[in-house]
């Protein structure tokens, strides 16, 4: 039975992308290589084993922290259970949560009756259930230096983009080059930090273009 590496478990609201307002359970897991400088969430990219801990710990805590409990499936459904959770959309996110195999979680809270949703940087095969939602934030020239794979731009259901400036819509341009003569899913913009540029930016392109505007809707109603 596979285990994983997790930061924390929360419930609230999906803040981003298609499934925004959604009550969500979020599943932050632990382990990132990609490096991107605005990341928000630096405290889940090293693995260290000495920060391991029990989930008790971990869900106590109120305040990010790089600790971290490895449970099963199993395990964390009773997690949910325990801490009365009622969502029935699941969010894996990290880190990069494709670092892990996803099949038996996925597939297991599928047919537990949730629906299931993966964030992830493209950087990794995608390996989950087939009618998991993958919302793919393709990062380009990051300092971790992995490529996104065609094989996740093409598995993708929505595509969200963080930008500040042009150059990140040409980069954009260019890795949507990997879905070939497939149909381009749902394109959503993400204004990095809610930066006014950004959000122009964002706004600009996307009535130019036909898009989607994510705008972090957690972060303005103050919630995680």
């Amino acid at each position: 039975m596979s285990t994983y590496k997790i930061n924390e478990v929360f419930e609230s609201l999906q803040g981003e992308g298609s499934y925004t307002g959604l009550p969500s359970i979020f599943v932050r897991l632990q382990g990132c290589p990609v490096g991107c400088p605005w990341c928000d969430t630096k405290h889940t990219w090293v693995v260290s084993p000495e920060l391991k801990t029990t989930s008790n710990a971990v869900m106590a805590e109120t305040a990010e922290s790089d600790s971290w409990f490895e449970q099963t499936t199993e395990q964390l459904l009773g997690l949910f259970n325990l801490h009365g959770y009622v969502a029935k959309h699941i969010v894996i996110t990290g880190g990069e949560p494709c670092l892990y195999d996803l099949t038996e979680i996925t597939s297991s809270l599928i047919a537990k009756g949730y629906s299931v949703q993966i964030e992830t940087s493209g950087t990794y095969e995608i390996i989950a259930h087939p009618d998991t939602w993958v919302t793919v934030s393709p990062k380009i020239n990051m300092p971790g230096g992995r490529l996104v794979l065609r094989s996740a731009m093409r598995r993708a259901n929505e595509i969200k983009h963080p930008i500040a400036m042009q150059k990140h819509i040409e980069e954009l341009d260019e890795v949507l080059t990997l879905l070939g003569d497939q149909a381009v899913p749902n394109i959503y913009l993400q204004p990095i930090s809610q930066q006014k540029r950004a959000t122009d930016l964002a706004i600009k392109t996307c009535i130019a273009r036909n898009w989607r505007l994510s705008l972090q809707t957690h972060k303005f109603i103050g919630i995680e």
